[in-house]
C-alpha cells in the first residue's frame, strides 16, 4: 500500500492540491515520486504511410463504384428498391467504406477460431470469392501467437490452472444458484472472495458482482440521483456512461486523465451550483476506470484522490 502526503493550497490562486509524494509504509519519509505518464508518438513516417493507404482505398472505391455505375464490375453491395418515401436503411458512406475498404480488409480480420484462445491459437484459412464478396472454409489450419484476446486469465483453456480449480469448485458448490443473489442467497465461496478482496484493497467490506457492465449501469443510479452531480472521464466505458444517464444526476466531463481539467470542473461546479436553483450539489461523484483498455492508460489516482479528498462532498467511483 501506499502512503500520500497531501499539501493544502494556501491561497486561492494556487491549485487545490498539489501532486501527491509518495511516503515509505514505514519509515514515512518521501519515496518514490509518481511519474506522470507518457504516451509515444506514432513516428510520422508510419502515420502517413497509414494515411496514404486508406485514401488510396477511398479514391480506388469511389473509381470501382463508377464502374459498377456503368455496368463494367458487378455490385456487391445491397441494393434498396421500393422504399420511396422512406428513409434509407443505409447510410450512403457507410456503405461505401463496408463495400470498399472493410470488405478488402477482411483478409486480415475477422478469421474463424479453430481452438480456444489461448497463448497461442489456430486460425482456419479462407478462400475468397470475387471482389472479396465472400468465402469458403478450407481444411488448411495456421497457428498464431494471440494477442487480441480477452482471454487473459486462461478461463477458455481446456487445461491449466484454471479449469482445474473451476472443475473442483463444481464438483464441490455446483455451477451456480440459477439466481440473482438477492432472491437466492449467496454460496460460501462468495463470502470468501469478498472477504479476500476486502482484505486486498483494504477495506472493511466488498460486494462482488458477476457482471462488469451490470455493475457499473445499475449501482450508479443507487448511488447517485437529481440533485446530485457525476463528473466522468471523457473517455468512460459505455457502461458508466449508461449508468450515468439512467441515474438522473447531472454530468460534467473532464478531459481524458487530465487532473488540472477535473480540478478546473470541480471549481466551476462548486461555485455555480446546480442549474437555476445554484443550490449546492447535494453528492458529487468522480467516475473514472482504472484501466482504459481501447486506449491502453492508465488512470492518475493518487492525483484524483488528492483532488477528491479536498472536496467534503465527493466520492470516488
Amino acid at each position: 500500500k501506499q502512503w500520500y502526503q497531501r499539501r493544502v493550497a494556501i491561497t486561492a490562486g494556487e491549485p487545490l492540491l498539489v501532486e501527491p509524494v509518495v511516503l515509505d509504509k514505514h519509515t514515512k519519509k518521501p519515496g518514490h515520486v509518481c511519474e506522470p505518464e507518457i504516451f509515444e508518438d506514432a513516428p510520422v513516417h508510419t502515420a502517413l504511410v497509414a494515411y496514404l493507404n486508406l485514401g488510396l482505398l477511398v479514391v480506388f472505391g469511389y473509381i470501382r463504384d463508377f464502374l459498377r455505375l456503368w455496368g463494367y464490375e458487378s455490385n456487391i453491395g445491397a441494393v434498396e428498391f421500393g422504399n420511396e418515401g422512406f428513409p434509407p436503411l443505409f447510410h450512403e458512406f457507410e456503405s461505401f467504406y463496408h463495400r470498399n475498404v472493410y470488405h478488402r480488409g477482411s483478409m486480415l480480420t475477422a478469421a474463424p477460431l479453430a481452438g480456444t484462445p489461448g497463448a497461442e491459437i489456430e486460425i482456419i484459412e479462407r478462400e475468397w470469392g470475387e471482389h472479396l464478396s465472400s468465402f469458403k472454409l478450407t481444411d488448411k489450419k495456421k497457428t498464431y501467437l494471440n494477442v487480441g484476446s480477452y482471454n487473459y486469465l486462461g478461463f477458455a483453456e481446456n487445461d491449466g490452472y484454471c479449469s482445474k480449480d473451476t472443475r473442483h469448485e463444481i464438483k464441490k458448490t455446483g455451477c451456480g444458484i440459477a439466481s440473482s443473489r438477492a432472491e437466492l442467497g449467496s454460496l460460501k465461496i462468495h463470502e470468501d472472495l469478498q472477504e479476500l478482496v476486502a482484505e486486498f484493497v483494504g477495506k472493511p467490506a466488498a460486494i462482488v458482482f458477476g457482471m462488469g457492465f451490470a455493475t457499473n449501469s445499475l449501482n450508479l443510479p443507487a448511488l447517485m440521483d437529481e440533485g446530485c452531480l457525476l463528473i466522468s472521464d471523457e473517455l468512460n466505458h459505455s457502461s458508466l456512461i449508461l449508468g450515468a444517464r439512467l441515474c438522473g444526476a447531472k454530468i460534467a466531463v473532464f478531459k481524458h486523465n487530465d487532473v488540472k481539467d477535473l480540478e478546473r470542473v470541480i471549481r466551476r461546479s462548486i461555485v455555480m451550483g446546480q442549474q437555476r436553483t445554484r443550490r449546492p450539489w447535494r453528492k458529487i461523484m468522480i467516475v473514472v476506470e482504472g484501466l482504459y483498455s481501447m486506449e491502453g492508460t492508465m488512470c492518475d489516482l493518487p492525483s484524483i484522490v488528492a483532488k477528491k479528498e479536498k472536496v467534503p462532498t465527493a466520492t470516488l467511483r
